[in-house]
């Protein structure tokens, strides 16, 4: 058993910070005990916090691990087998940063993540889609002007995704489900990093989204949607959607309705900076559309998201990392802070909401008894500078699982 003892305890649930805490870890992984108390178990390895903040690890419920800041002819010429070890350089990158469970929102197959449960690489823990369902010419078509395709996957993990029609969007989703997905993706309007489409424009027809709710829901499944169009993220609401992935433009009666039915926002507010940083570090990297679509979208992202904020919509963090950089993810706790969240609203966000949205919520997310012990050891408080999580020198502690993933060396644990 470990015992972290004398640290200002944020459980995640938005309570008041503890001061003097200590929390008692479990032979099983799990904590055991948290609160205010001096009495340790017997034999317990106590680690002294001296002070600091002790928090849940960062859920970020929108990334791509197998997405980098390549050119196009980098990503033509990586071979698939190359691609794997990049995610999981990328898988490890994002642990390292303090995010100890995602939600990778396509590309990932589920053997991926197979390979993270077993140990066999270091990466935080996964809920997979798998791929991201697209219409004909959608957002998630990756087919170019001349006709090339640039799949992010090639392979019997990869169903195809490309769908039109309920009957072919059934089928697809079930092909989906049968390679492991634990969501269905879908892309209810166009984006930003598409070639041949506009953020403004819904893809799907309700009907087509319907079934794929249905499916979904049939196998105890959930889907989440890339929505950006207003009229495309009414369709995915009023469909039974459960989460609302970048939300760039909304109106006060989707806002309303998302309230009424408690549909999740995931604002990714981390991903237009992330597309503009990418471009200008990586020439050749986006396409010369996605970089005016950037500008013109970016101001009016963040509008939107306050305005839901305001209004009480539930928002979890998620970044969209592999369109920006991979392990800056805790950037978008700031971003949420600038649109109005309090810093303990935007560390809620990326705990205890973020497991909600992805179905954690009895494992990961607060710091109770009988949940993973997944958390960080932070030297500073977040709660006066958010920024602090961005700074990796500052997580003196990162666990997962009860596990040692990353300590400072004065703590003397591994």
């Amino acid at each position: 058993m470990r015992a972290i003892t004398g640290v200002t305890l944020i459980d995640g649930t938005g309570a008041e910070p503890m001061r003097d805490a200590a929390l008692v870890i479990g032979d099983d992984g799990r904590i055991a005990e948290v609160g205010a108390f001096k009495r340790l178990p017997r034999g317990a390895e106590v680690i002294d916090g001296g002070g600091r903040t002790l928090m849940p690890g960062l859920i970020d419920v929108h990334v791509h691990f197998y997405s980098n800041t390549k050119t196009m002819q980098e990503r033509a010429l990586t071979p698939p087998t190359l691609a794997t070890f990049e995610a999981a350089a990328n898988a490890r990158e994002t642990l390292d940063a303090g995010v100890t469970t995602v939600r990778d929102a396509g590309g990932t197959p589920a053997g991926f993540k197979l390979a993270a449960e077993r140990g066999l690489i270091a990466a935080p823990r996964m809920r997979v889609a798998v791929t991201a369902l697209s219409q004909t010419g959608g957002h998630g078509d990756a087919t170019m002007p001349s006709g090339v395709r640039m799949s992010r996957g090639d392979g019997p993990e990869w169903p195809e995704n490309l769908c039109d029609g309920p009957d072919e969007v059934r089928k697809t989703v079930r092909s989906v489900l049968r390679a492991g997905a634990d969501f269905i993706k879908l892309h209810a309007t166009g984006g930003v990093m598409s070639p041949s489409d506009e953020p403004g424009s819904p893809q799907f027809t309700p009907e087509e989204i319907a079934v794929m709710v249905y499916e979904a829901t049939a196998h105890g499944k959930t889907c989440m949607a890339h929505a950006q169009a207003t009229a495309g993220i009414r369709n995915a609401v009023r469909a039974g959607v459960e989460s609302i992935e970048h939300g760039i433009f909304l109106d006060d009666e989707v806002i309303a309705e998302m309230r009424q039915r408690g549909t999740f926002l995931v604002p990714t507010l981390h991903a237009p900076r992330g597309v503009l940083l990418r471009a200008k570090e990586h020439p050749g990297s986006v396409l010369p559309q996605s970089l005016r679509k950037t500008h013109e979208v970016i101001d009016t992202h963040v509008e939107s998201i306050r305005a839901a904020y305001e209004a009480g919509v539930r928002i979890a963090m998620g970044t969209d990392a592999g369109v920006g950089k991979h392990g800056t993810n805790a950037q978008e706790l700031e971003y949420l802070t600038q649109i109005g969240m309090t810093p303990m609203e935007a560390i809620v966000a990326s705990t205890k909401t973020a497991a909600e949205c992805v179905h954690m919520a009895k494992e990961v997310g607060t710091l109770e008894p009988g949940k993973w012990a997944d958390l960080l050891l932070v030297d500073g408080d977040p709660l006066a500078d958010i920024t602090v999580l961005q700074q990796r020198e500052r997580l003196l502690l990162i666990m997962q699982g009860g596990r040692v993933h990353r300590a400072h060396e004065d703590l003397g644990c591994a």
